[in-house]
């Protein structure tokens, strides 16, 4: 049976030759996030409420959920918006895993409902683009 309430998760996968160490300091360091993702006061501690700025002048509110130190990190993720195509309340969860040649990262942001297609499908080719300037930040180790 179908519902109005079921979501749907967008998930991105990228292997980067950084060890999990560096991928994590990239995902947790406030400096270095805002170099890939979004300027922000992100701090590395479950309760933790920070907000992420946009370049488009839109702001998220974030707040950490569960941290397993260079396996993963979770944070919801709510972006106020006044149509409801748009707002947005969803969690971000990142996965690390080790591999032979560095890191396979694993980005999925559950939340979106069947009639935000617009922002489903933005936000798929966004986490394509930020973990392409995610790699080019722990490539250079901060």
């Amino acid at each position: 049976m179908t519902t109005a309430t079921q979501t749907r998760s967008v998930i991105v996968e990228r292997d980067i030759p950084q060890p999990p160490a560096k991928i994590w300091k990239a995902l947790t360091q406030s400096h270095l996030i805002s170099e890939w993702l979004m300027d922000n006061d992100f701090d590395l501690k479950v309760g933790h409420k920070f907000k992420l700025r946009g370049e488009w002048g839109g702001v998220l509110d974030c707040e950490v959920i569960s941290i397993d130190p260079e396996r993963s990190l979770s944070y919801a993720w709510d972006h106020h918006n006044d149509d409801p195509l748009y707002a947005l309340k969803s969690v971000v969860t990142y996965t690390l895993t080790p591999t032979d040649t560095g890191t396979h990262l694993r980005v999925e942001q559950s939340g979106f409902r069947p009639e935000q297609k617009q922002a489903y499908g933005g936000a798929h080719a966004g986490w394509k683009q930020f973990l392409e300037q995610l790699e080019t930040v722990s490539a250079r180790g901060g």
